[in-house]
């Protein structure tokens, strides 16, 4: 019989594969009157919710390219139904399609952890999450709090499937926090609620549309700051905006909980923001993020990395520190958090421009002492640019491309996953605030 192992916050499942050659159903075949087979070249799984659609057709043999009579799909749907996760399950043909439609059982998985996190970026910060999905009917819903010395952030998340009873998904989702950085002469406040619909266009593909309100402030400038931060601070700006959004994937999907590095993957995400609308000063932000992996060994994979983003004023306004880019730590390793990009002195200023490439040769190496271990040697490269008031030119915003290389190390202590590089950088500017070592971690209790 299959053995399954619920994996808590996710609803994965483990199947052990089964064989469905049992005594019984060799002496049917034998038996049974000749039927003519049919080939099936697609196998679709619907109705599923929190069981991987891979694992489902796993599990119990039902795979492309194959030659299926019905009673060996009875068989499957019995082999299904044995597991113990399903209230129904039936195998249909569409053409050359195998359809198995399941209904799982109504398992509301779910979990609260408490966190203690270290990053680079914003230190040592503890939270709290509750997440359940089937809150409510096919609806996922999520709390998170965070609290750190530097920090502070709080989200609510929901998300229905098939709203409305159509192809589209709605989500809600309300965020805010604080940051107020030691590196920084001002402090940051928002507060943003939005809706938006999902449409997937194929299982890869994905659409979203949203819609929202905004509310963020730069105050608290210290006097000796940049005269350019002194005028940009803002006791707060409240506006609707409206976010448009592209995901597209092909991934290995992971087996026994572990990366699959023998297969090509890439993920790429766009995201389009217009915000401010119906102000003085509306802004067209745009972000792109591209992730591939090429296989070379079993245990060997180069990764390639392009992040690119871009913001405006639509109306000729300028935009402010709070909206630009601020590229480094984990985002640019071999640079400090705001390492580089415009400066005055000694505040980073944010680029209206960044871009950034980064390539990472890496080798999985096992286990070493009983603990998951994999390490990689990297280049990261890029920029950030463009100011639209350089106070009379005595600011450099332009292009100058920082570069560094370095090594990075995944692996477990205990149960807290560790990423920890060291990395040095081959081309700077003067100003520029370096970091050589980079750690994260997070324990969950």
């Amino acid at each position: 019989m299959p053995q399954l192992h619920f994996a808590g916050c996710h609803g994965t499942l483990d199947f052990t594969k089964t064989l469905l050659t049992t005594g019984a159903f060799g002496l049917a075949l034998a038996t049974a009157t000749p039927v003519q087979s049919q080939m099936v070249n697609t196998v679709e799984v619907r109705g599923a919710q929190f069981i991987p659609e891979q694992d489902i057709k796993a599990t119990c043999g039902a795979e492309e390219g194959v030659e299926y009579i019905d009673l060996e799909l009875r068989a499957i749907e019995d082999c299904l139904m044995s597991t113990g996760v399903f209230e129904t399950v039936a195998l249909s043909r569409e053409g050359d399609t195998l359809v198995i439609d399941v209904q799982e059982l109504d398992t509301r998985p779910g979990r609260i952890d408490a966190t203690l996190a270290y990053a680079s970026q914003d230190g040592v910060v503890g939270s709290l999450s509750y997440e359940r999905y089937n809150l409510f009917d096919r609806t996922y819903g999520a709390v998170n709090l965070e609290y750190g010395e530097e920090v502070q952030r709080y989200s609510l998340n929901l998300y229905r499937t098939e709203a409305f009873e159509t192809d589209f998904d709605l989500g809600f989702e309300l965020a805010g926090g604080r940051d107020d950085y030691d590196d920084r002469s001002y402090t940051h406040e928002s507060l943003r609620i939005e809706t938006y619909l999902g449409w997937a266009l194929s299982p890869s593909t994905k659409l979203e549309a949203g819609i929202g309100y905004r509310d963020h402030r730069l105050y608290d400038v210290e006097p000796t700051a940049s005269a350019l931060l002194l005028q940009e601070q803002t006791d707060g700006i409240s506006a609707p905006y409206v976010r448009l959004g592209l995901r597209h994937e092909r991934t290995a999907e992971a087996q026994d909980g572990q990366e699959d590095w023998d297969r090509f993957g890439y993920r790429i995400r766009l995201d389009q923001y217009f915000w401010n609308i119906g102000t003085d000063d509306p802004i067209s932000d745009t972000r792109l993020e591209t992730r591939m992996q090429f296989p070379l060994a079993s245990n060997l994979r180069l990764l390639f990395g392009f992040d690119a983003g871009n913001i405006n004023g639509t109306s000729g306004n300028a935009t402010r520190a709070i909206d630009r880019f601020y590229p480094g730590a984990d985002t640019f390793r071999g640079f400090a958090p705001r390492g580089i990009g415009p400066r005055d002195g000694n505040d980073a200023l944010g680029g209206n421009t960044y871009a950034k490439v980064s390539i990472e040769l890496q080798r999985d190496f096992g286990e070493i002492y009983r603990t998951p271990f994999r390490a990689g040697i990297f280049v990261d490269s890029g920029a950030s640019w463009d100011l639209d008031d350089t106070l009379g030119g005595t600011i450099d915003d332009s292009l100058h491309r920082r570069s560094s290389v370095g090594l990075s190390v995944v692996f477990d202590v205990g149960n807290t996953p560790v990423s920890l590089y060291v990395a040095t950088p081959i081309e700077d500017q003067p100003g520029d605030e370096h970091q050589v070592f980079g750690l994260s971690l997070s324990t969950r209790f």
